[in-house]
């Protein structure tokens, strides 16, 4: 890794005097990979103070086209990159990861950045290789194989010396270029550590990597201590089932003395001096444990194998169900959201009671479900029911249950009610506050004793639960009017949880790459940086809901060549109220759209820079006629 200790200011500027009027690339005290990174620049015929002559952005065809061929490396790449954007996200920076050629694929940050960004065209698209922009650490570290930091004036080109980067080479399991893993921010905002959380990510990436291997291969992992096997620090070796290596990340090479040219190469017998079914048969004694190894040069490790047979077998006699998540794996770096999360995970197997409350939309049942699946009862059932959407006369019937003709439109066979069918699990009361006066008496007293009469039966039934209701009422001013009783707000009331608007929330970013994640099922989403920003600034009444509704709704609107999200996409009701928002300024920036007119016009005239002024390609992005195309071009000038 390219050492941090920068040149001071005066000192670069001096190289930069040199390298402009004399073509010099060595300077005392500049680091050599950027020297020879110079040299590169001029060498493919750059200029330090030019520009680029030509635009060379993918068009979203072709973009669509390279993140399809690179989906493996992205899927990997978007929680760790999502993390890092958290971790950077005070020095107003982005998280970028480019192809192995230097072509940005995905991008996540701060709006506010982005927007510079694209001046530059620090954007999904363009190619940032040495060749196209000089010396930069997303090309850099292309050419040079190396985690690189290229700061201020260190960039090659004097347009790009308001940013300071940092990149990390993302290397394959056979030790080949798959990508640039890069944060790049303003110079002026630069932190020390930057390079090393993206060098870290950069591995957590190629350990990820390695390890989807198993799927077809076995899987290796090393460590000197056993507790070491599982995190980042872990060798990891991949084997052919005849024993030959076929792949190893960088750490699991540095254990065992060797490099990448050994992949394909040499085999476990040689490096571990025992035979391949020697290990299967150690594995199989010591099930989950890792076991002691020795190579045959005696150097010795805790390992442990993940065998692709053991797991297909384990699937296929596991049930199909669909994965929900757990409650951490929602979380994307809102402090409020974070300390809610972290108090529930406390209590969730204390049998304690949790009262949810927030603003409609705001995902308290997903909250509750994430939670349920991360506590000790994520095995039980997890039974929700919505007090305010049961007609009140059914509502004690779809709890307690009933006996066979208790009331006229019982089922022949009666019901044992939801209390009963949650055995040990979960039971969700969503919008409490809306649960009839009466029958809130009878919940109290189930609350109490643990049991549960069904109507028209005299025999009791225990039942065993975790509860969790929710409201997006004031049960505090409900208990004062007499609305709500005083002791059940207190039963239910074991710990109170506030969760936060949309609009309070400070991830909004990396709130939006989840959704996107989610809802494009595989396909990388990404959104126009300023309509990004203009949808963090508006009030979403309903939240979470209405604003996971709207991206969907902007998925369903794009062509199957697109791959990201613009003002067309868009509901009018949602165009509108955006419009009506008063933009932060920014110097330079492009004004949004002031009425759908101009919207229009807009959407035609990034079509055609994306299609490089072909119409034909235009109108089928936009799915509109030639005829509306020119009409609509005219009456915008």
């Amino acid at each position: 890794m390219r050492s941090i200790a920068l040149l001071p200011a005066p000192q670069i500027r001096r190289a930069r005097a040199q390298l402009i009027e004399h073509g010099q690339t060595a300077y005392a005290g500049l680091e050599a990979c950027v020297s020879r990174s110079w040299q590169r620049s001029l060498s493919a015929g750059l200029s330090p103070t030019g520009r680029i002559s030509t635009p060379d952005n993918l068009n979203s065809q072709a973009l669509h086209r390279l993140r399809a061929t690179h989906h493996e490396l992205i899927r990997h790449s978007q929680p760790v990159m999502e993390y890092l954007a958290e971790q950077v996200r005070a020095s107003q920076s982005m998280v970028v990861l480019a192809d192995h050629q230097g072509v940005l694929m995905h991008t996540l940050g701060e709006a506010s950045f982005l927007s510079r960004a694209e001046r530059v065209a620090l954007m999904c698209g363009a190619s940032w290789s040495e060749a196209q922009r000089g010396t930069n650490a997303i090309g850099t570290a292309q050419a040079e194989l190396v985690d690189v930091e290229i700061h201020g004036g260190e960039h090659f080109l004097e347009r790009n010396g308001f940013l300071t980067c940092a990149a990390a080479p993302i290397l394959s399991a056979s030790g080949g270029l798959m990508g640039v893993l890069d944060v790049s921010g303003d110079s002026r905002t630069r932190q020390p550590h930057t390079m090393g959380l993206v060098s870290t990510a950069a591995r957590m990436i190629e350990n990820s990597l390695v390890q989807a291997m198993s799927r077809e291969y076995l899987l290796l992992s090393l460590h000197a201590r056993p507790e070491g096997i599982g995190t980042i620090a872990q060798g990891l070796l991949v084997f052919a089932e005849d024993g030959r290596l076929v792949g190893a990340n960088r750490r699991g090479l540095e254990m065992l003395h060797l490099t990448f040219r050994h992949v394909g190469v040499t085999n476990f017998e040689r490096l571990f001096g025992f035979g391949w079914t020697t290990l299967l048969d150690r594995e199989r004694q010591s099930g989950d444990r890792p076991y002691l190894l020795r190579t045959a040069d005696q150097q010795a490790f805790y390992g442990q194998v993940r065998s692709r047979r053991a797991e297909r077998q384990h699937v296929a006699s596991a049930p199909l169900v669909k994965s929900s998540p757990r409650l951490l794996e929602l979380d994307t770096g809102d402090r409020q959201w974070r300390a809610c999360a972290d108090k529930a995970l406390k209590v969730c197997d204390k049998d304690i009671p949790i009262l949810l409350m927030g603003e409609s939309g705001v995902g308290k049942e997903l909250f509750a479900k994430a939670l349920h699946d991360s506590a000790a009862r994520h095995d039980k059932p997890f039974v929700a029911i919505n007090c305010a959407a049961i007609p009140e006369h059914l509502i004690e019937a779809e709890l307690f249950g009933y006996c066979a003709g208790a009331f006229t439109g019982a089922a022949k066979n009666g019901s044992p009610g939801r209390l009963r069918e949650v055995a040990g699990g979960t039971l969700f009361l969503d919008e409490i506050g809306d649960m009839p006066y009466a029958l809130q008496t009878r919940l109290l007293r189930v609350l109490q004793e643990r049991n549960v009469t069904p109507l028209g039966s005299g025999q009791t039934y225990d039942v065993q639960f975790s509860l969790i209701a929710a409201t997006h009422q004031n049960l505090k001013q409900a208990v004062e009017q007499g609305r709500f009783r005083a002791d059940l707000y207190y039963r239910l009331n074991g710990l109170c949880l506030r969760l936060p608007a949309l609009r309070e929330r400070d991830d909004f970013s990396a709130l939006t790459a989840r959704l996107l994640r989610e809802l494009g099922q595989g396909v990388p989403l990404d959104i126009e940086p300023a309509l990004l920003e203009r949808l963090a600034q508006y009030e979403w009444p309903g939240n979470l809901r209405q604003y996971s509704h709207a991206l969907r709704t902007a998925i369903a609107l794009m062509d199957s060549d697109q791959a990201q999200i613009g003002w067309a996409h868009l509901p009018d009701d949602l165009v509108e109220a955006l419009q009506a928002l008063s933009p932060e300024p920014d110097v330079g920036a492009a004004s949004a759209p002031q009425n759908l007119k101009e919207l229009s016009l807009l959407a035609i005239q990034q079509a055609l820079e994306n299609c490089r002024g072909n119409v034909s390609a235009a109108v089928r992005q936009l799915g509109i006629s030639r005829q509306t195309l020119y009409r609509r071009l005219k009456q915008g000038k």
